[in-house]
């Protein structure tokens, strides 16, 4: 089970991720270890050619992260990106994005997630990250 609810995320995202809340990214499900995430398809986010702009894709990886590490510490807010890779795959359909993350490895001070976003179901980006954990205390 989670250790933080779809709504409180969503309630974080909200008021400590303005940025992330102004593009219209949400949790869409999340428990122990995983969540989901949804980009939606909007003109702020598009770049020449109709597409999903990169850094777009990069935020809701970050954002998905967030959530998985939430789920397994509960509302640690200074749980912080320490490194990101993101593959792009291939160009999104015009439609909202789906990021898929899962926990790769949780240590004490640092987490391993890995995102795989979804354009329709076409996979069309990978992502690595790995968080940081403030000492608890």
């Amino acid at each position: 089970m989670s250790k933080v609810s779809l709504d409180k995320f969503n309630e974080i995202l909200r008021s400590e991720l303005p940025s992330a809340a102004e593009v219209g990214i949400y949790l869409r499900e999340i428990e122990e270890g995983k969540a989901a995430l949804v980009l939606p398809y909007t003109e702020i986010s598009l770049r020449p050619g109709g597409t999903i702009a990169g850094p777009f894709m990069m935020m809701l990886a970050d954002v998905c992260m967030f959530a998985v590490v939430l789920s397994l510490l509960g509302e640690i807010k200074l749980a912080v990106t320490t490194s990101l890779n993101i593959n792009f795959l291939r160009k999104p359909s015009e439609c909202d994005l789906v990021a898929k993350g899962n926990i790769i490895k949780m240590g004490k001070r640092l987490a391993v997630v890995e995102v795989s976003i979804y354009s329709d179901e076409d996979l069309v980006a990978h992502a690595t990250g790995t968080y940081s954990i403030p000492p608890r205390g």
